[in-house]
């Protein structure tokens, strides 16, 4: 497999999230070499990780058509209906067959004999399974622990992705230009020792998360900058709906917790949002109150917030709850009480976040990209799924279902031929004269992009906003542009060239589209 600075493999899964580990679990069962790589130092840690709420089953007195509505009517009517075919259709199959009986996920019984089915909102049925609060981190262990028993399955760690490594633009010879675009792989930094290797792979599946860090609150890891939008963009590859960028309602808001995100099925238990003078306001906004759509809810929440002079709402679970709150949110009730919150006694103080990219990547219904020898699946791709707008609880089925399809119509039409001989592929360029990185340039430079996001480009955008945005952002672009080629190679200034062009892809996608619908709020604008 390694070669010095050249790695080789049958399959390259950037990322570690349930789409990568789906579909690195699927190949290596046929007998696949794959190679796992992710920046963090614990291939566990992901969005995946961190997920709490659960994930789409089909509960009592449900069906497929049942949640094909729910999915389209939450998106704004836009979903690709063949995607929301396929999610709905094969969702539960490939739960019950992977999640539960070969990783033995233990999801939480109503009874022996029966699973309990969670409610969230935009759902019209309890179908929600959920290992208590920990759904997500349940799930990501099980995965990895099952990888590591396959030989044919290395996982690299500390490895930022820092391009992917595309014929012709990659190539010496100029006879490639003549050639179908395709991706042979990925520059890879090493972390640790500042060196970029090249992996060689005639399949990679970018499962690289979404970008929720480019916002100054999020609900995600603040390392989900949006990596593999940044490097399928640069490859080529054609990238939908960015605008829709879904902010989750209720993350804690306090100085000390960042982004600490409040399950949504906490509304789905029966809380109830309040302003901080204790009057409940969502049967202002929405016939559904509570359990009305994100977008919905997010909105509501700002206005709010903006309308009685305050920094945060309060969601109340205890004065409405029928449930054992510890025994239901255990790790939200010890995380709140850290905080010196007791969710059993008083409401949570909350604020919106950004959450989920809707956009991405497009594929196709096996995860196929624009750019042959590319798949893309999870946060990072766009199957149309989740139109303009996510229904909760569908982002890890997305993930399992597209991680597997991808590995299977890989393994299914494998080939080793090499389209490129190594020695005509340019090794990475490291400049002459290397500047070291200067911290406090770098700290700047993150402030600037995720308070002009989060400012001009996120809950409620206005024209001029985004104006603003797309003028500050091209301008700290060309800066960080010439930072990057002059600078020696490290993950800070991997991640803030990736971030900087996401950013900007978010932006005048958001500008492109006049039209307010779902996770894209213009004000003022023509309505959908």
């Amino acid at each position: 497999m390694m070669t010095g600075k050249k790695l080789e493999t049958d399959l390259l899964v950037i990322g570690s999230g349930i789409a990568g580990c789906s579909a690195a679990l699927e190949a290596a069962k046929n007998g696949l070499k794959v190679i796992v790589i992710t920046k963090n130092a614990n291939p566990e840690e992901s969005n995946t990780y961190h997920a709490q709420g659960g994930i789409v089953f089909l509960g009592q007195n449900d069906a497929p058509e049942l949640l094909k509505e729910d999915i389209i009517e939450t998106g704004g009517g836009i979903n690709n209906p063949e995607a929301v075919e396929i999610l709905a259709e094969h969702g539960k199959k490939l739960v019950n067959s992977i999640l539960i009986k070969e990783l033995k996920i233990p999801f939480a019984r109503s009874s022996p004999e029966e699973l309990d089915f969670a409610q969230e909102a935009g759902h019209s049925r309890r179908r929600i399974l959920h290992v208590k609060d920990t759904t997500g981190k349940t799930i990501e262990e099980r995965f990895i622990d099952a990888l590591r028993k396959y030989s044919n399955v290395k996982f690299i760690t500390n490895h930022t992705a820092v391009d992917l490594l595309t014929i012709p633009h990659h190539s010496k010879n100029p006879i490639a230009f003549y050639r179908e675009p395709q991706c042979i792989g990925a520059y890879v930094l090493d972390n640790l020792s500042g060196k970029v290797k090249m992996i060689f792979s005639p399949y990679t599946i970018l499962a690289t998360g979404g970008c929720g860090g480019v916002y100054l609150y999020t609900s995600n890891p603040r390392s989900a900058i949006g990596d593999g939008y940044a490097m399928a963009y640069r490859a080529g590859a054609r990238i939908i709906n960015m605008e829709y960028i879904q902010f989750h309602p209720t993350s804690l808001f306090h100085r000390d917790a960042d982004g600490f995100l409040i399950s949504e099925t906490i509304r789905g238990e029966g809380a109830r949002l309040k302003t901080k003078d204790g009057k409940t306001f969502m049967d202002k906004y929405s016939s559904k109150k509570d359990l009305a759509p994100r977008d919905e809810v997010t909105r509501a929440i700002y206005e709010e917030i903006i309308n009685t002079n305050s920094n945060y709402v309060y969601l109340d679970l205890a004065s409405y709850a029928t449930i054992n709150i510890k025994k239901r949110f255990p790790y939200i009730y010890s995380t709140c009480l850290q905080y010196g919150i007791d969710i059993t006694r008083e409401p949570i103080p909350v604020v919106p976040a950004a959450h989920y990219c809707c956009g991405g990547v497009l594929v196709d219904k096996w995860g196929r990209t624009s750019i042959k020898g590319l798949y893309a699946a999870g946060e990072v791709s766009c199957t149309g799924v989740h139109g303009a707008n996510r229904l909760a609880s569908t982002s890890l089925l997305e993930g399992l279902v597209w991680g597997t399809r991808t590995a299977e119509h890989i393994t299914s039409n494998y080939s080793s031929e090499k389209p490129y001989k190594e020695s005509e592929i340019h090794e990475w360029y490291y400049p002459k004269n290397e500047e070291s990185i200067d911290p406090a340039l770098i700290n700047h430079d993150w402030q600037s992009i995720r308070s002009t996001m989060w400012n001009y480009a996120g809950i409620i955008r206005t024209e001029k906003r985004l104006e603003r945005a797309r003028a500050d952002l091209s301008y700290l672009l060309h800066r960080i542009e010439k930072f990057y080629k002059e600078a020696q190679m490290d993950p800070k200034i991997v991640g803030l060239k990736h971030a900087i062009q996401v950013a900007l892809l978010i932006t005048n996608a958001a500008i492109s589209n006049p039209v307010s619908r779902g996770a894209h709020y213009i004000k003022n604008s023509p309505k959908k």
